[in-house]
């Protein structure tokens, strides 16, 4: 079918609840990361025009920032200014890059939903899931330096870095209870959140 949307019900509705959540929700924190690379790459491009002219005035810098760049660039770019960044963290970002780029252009695709089925739908939360664990190790890094950038003389918060990627995936998949860890897929209609021992997602209870 030609259309997106048709009058056949979806197979698998809850399942797709689910994969839409979790697809909105990571798209959300890719967005996120996206926005704090640019922004620390802004901060330091006006560290650099202070630094070639001190009397400059702030209005007047502002505007010779050059313009936002596409995710790839800009991450090189912070690799090449900031001098704490290790090798490593480079790596971590630039898959979290190909993570942004699967959760925004691939996250939520099943192709048809109304032939979707529970096998379809899972292998496509697995594929999600396995992306947003590699963009949250990458905004965990960004995170760190926002945090560093704006809170020069605060600790930076190791509880919370510690426990962030684990409380990304509890916020993006957590709806789907044991049903991502259980290690088999579910047989063919027997997918109701309350057959496969899981709550059901945020607001469709």
């Amino acid at each position: 079918m030609g259309w997106s949307l048709g009058y056949l019900k979806p197979r698998e509705p809850e399942l797709l609840g689910g994969l839409f959540m979790s697809a909105g929700r990571a798209l959300h924190l890719a967005n996120s990361f996206e926005s704090k690379c640019k922004y620390l790459l802004r901060i330091g491009n006006l560290v650099e025009a202070f630094e070639a002219d001190p009397v400059l005035a702030l209005q007047d810098a502002i505007t010779t920032l050059p313009a936002d760049k596409m995710l790839g660039p800009t991450l090189r770019d912070l690799g090449n200014r900031l001098s704490h960044a290790r090798s490593w963290d480079i790596d971590v970002l630039d898959k979290a890059r190909e993570a942004r780029n699967f959760i925004a252009h691939e996250g939520a695709n099943v192709g048809d939903i109304c032939y979707a089925d529970a096998r379809r739908i899972l292998a496509q939360v697995s594929r999600l899931r396995d992306a947003v664990t590699d963009l949250a190790q990458g905004d965990n890094i960004v995170s760190l330096w926002v945090f560093g950038t704006d809170e020069p003389r605060e600790p930076a918060p190791t509880h919370l870095i510690d426990a962030y990627p684990e409380m990304v995936d509890k916020w993006v998949f957590g709806h789907f209870g044991e049903l991502l860890d259980a290690g088999e897929l579910p047989e063919q209609g027997a997918t109701s959140w309350a057959e496969q021992g899981s709550a059901a997602p945020d607001g469709q209870a």
